[in-house]
């Protein structure tokens, strides 16, 4: 009996020692390192640092092998610019951007809730997701859409879209995105490394970029008159559909600059790539002949547009060579000897040159040039009113204005004339008698230079169009044509079997030869 009292007593004395421990126990019991909650201003920056950087370093050691502008020097097997890669090369891009697509949408919703109710965080969130959807679909073709970015409510098996169902939902997407952006609502400031949270231009890319989709499916008989409509619709009505104006308004994350390790805008190319990676590989012949013949500042920056032996696109002399480059797809054991390579680190005891790798214009998602290039394209075919040379010129000149700032922006004066005269293609200048076939390779050989470093754009557009006309040396495999997408993750096949296999039912064999919607007759 003694012993059962003197237990209920300490259980009694001990009740409000329970209640002190118990009160405030769930403020103290939070993770401080897996916030539960967050905001669109915490996301977005880092949403979007995320998504640049692997298009950038695909663009380095895919894109620009398959294009011409850099040729590795390897007698190895595997080498992209034969075109013949390990099928894991796939699985980059894929793991990369679906990641940001699930930030970009959790941006949007986030920005719908009552108590922060924001339009223009759910334009941006939105317009990003059409960013990063349409480089998902170019690079692999039927991919999870609909059914995507829904692991929170337990789909982690997605059906895979067709790709001409996922561009027409694209394009719904952007209607919406100029209409929440005309609103024009503040967003903070420091959360926006873009556009430093101007919606304007926020809005001008998400019509621009609608350009660039509705031209990439342009060649398709089923969705043609639409695309057309389209076209001219966004080109003669600037006020219902505001583009890229100038160069201010390219979509671009300006890097910092510098060998910083820890500023958050620091280039991913300082952080992510070894010195000796960038430089290892040769400047192709052809991207490098084309910029000696045309003197262009972008390869040497010679007065009046600059100073220095070294231009805004990097390209430094190897050791023992010179101004020539390295022809790709070479037989193994025939290379040429190297004659340039991308500078890596500036050398400031010689003046300072522009290394890639510290550059602060890499980042870039669109390009104002890029713009101009697709109207000119647009007039050529008769699809909008325009004199297509103007635009021609304007693209060439504000592609090297981007590099190269004391180049005028504008279709120069007198003074210039020549310059620009020596830059179309073949030595000719522009003449609306033309062919129609010589037109298209007198724009998209500049607006290849100047999709130069814009993540897989250039080898989009070259599997649209076939231009520019790319050498093709002997030792391409792949029966010599360019390879037409990635093929998907080995490991979505086993994980997603079902899905995959219907997949592959619809849109042909899993092959880097299968050709995507947009570029099949």
């Amino acid at each position: 009996m003694r012993k059962q009292l003197y237990v209920a007593c300490m259980s009694l004395m001990a009740l409000p020692m329970l209640q002190s421990c118990d009160k405030g126990f769930e403020e103290l019991n939070v993770d401080p390192i897996n916030v539960l909650e967050t905001t669109p201003d915490k996301l977005l920056a880092p949403a979007l640092v995320n998504s640049l950087w692997p298009g950038m370093s695909r663009n380095r050691s895919f894109n620009n092998e398959l294009m011409q502008v850099t040729v590795s020097q390897s007698d190895g097997d595997n080498t992209v610019f034969r075109y013949a890669f390990r099928s894991n090369v796939s699985d980059y891009l894929w793991n990369a951007w679906f990641v940001q697509l699930t930030n970009f949408k959790q941006i949007d919703s986030l920005a719908r809730q009552e108590k922060i109710a924001n339009t223009s965080y759910q334009g941006i969130g939105r317009l990003c997701k059409v960013w990063l959807f349409a480089n998902l679909t170019d690079t692999y073709g039927d991919i999870p859409y609909s059914n995507a970015l829904k692991g929170d409510q337990g789909n982690v098996i997605p059906t895979f879209d067709k790709q001409e169902l996922i561009y027409q939902d694209l394009f719904k997407e952007l209607e919406a995105v100029n209409t929440l952006l005309a609103a024009g609502q503040p967003i903070v400031v420091s959360s926006d490394p873009i556009y430093k949270g101007d919606i304007s231009k926020w809005r001008k890319f998400g019509n621009s970029l609608y350009l660039r989709l509705l031209m990439r499916v342009s060649g398709k008989a089923a969705v043609k008159d639409q695309v057309i409509a389209k076209i001219k619709q966004i080109a003669e009505t600037p006020g219902t559909y505001p583009i890229f104006q100038s160069n201010a308004d390219c979509a671009r994350l300006p890097w910092s600059g510098g060998t910083s390790t820890t500023d958050p805008y620091t280039s991913p190319y300082v952080n992510g790539v070894r010195a000796q990676d960038f430089r290892a590989p040769a400047i192709c012949s052809f991207f490098l002949n084309n910029l000696v013949a045309w003197k262009d500042p972008r390869y040497v920056s010679a007065l009046p547009y600059g100073s220095g032996s070294i231009g805004r696109f990097g390209i430094s002399q190897a050791s023992g060579g010179g101004w020539f480059g390295v022809k790709s797809a070479y037989l193994p054991g025939t290379a040429d000897a190297k004659g340039c390579y991308f500078q890596s680190y500036d050398n400031t005891s010689t003046g300072g040159t522009w290394s890639l790798q510290q550059n602060a214009n890499t980042g870039i998602i669109m390009q104002y040039a890029e713009v101009q290039f697709i109207l000119a394209e647009a007039v050529i075919k008769d699809w909008i009113a325009g004199d297509a040379k103007a635009y021609y010129h304007q693209g060439m000149v504000s592609a090297i204005n981007y590099w190269v700032p004391n180049f005028p922006e504008t279709i120069p004066s007198a003074d210039f004339t020549d310059h620009l005269d020596n830059m179309d293609a073949g030595g000719e200048l522009w003449d609306d008698n033309f062919s129609m076939d010589k037109k298209m390779e007198m724009i998209h050989i500049q607006k290849y230079y100047a999709l130069f470093l814009t993540d897989m754009q250039q080898w989009f557009e070259y599997r649209r169009t076939g231009h520019p006309i790319l050498p093709k040396g002997p030792g391409l495999q792949n029966g010599g044509v360019m390879p037409a997408r990635l093929v998907y993750p080995v490991y979505v096949q086993a994980a997603n079997p079902t899905n995959y296999k219907a997949a592959v039912a619809v849109q042909g064999p899993d092959e880097i030869s299968t050709q995507v919607w947009w570029q099949r007759p």
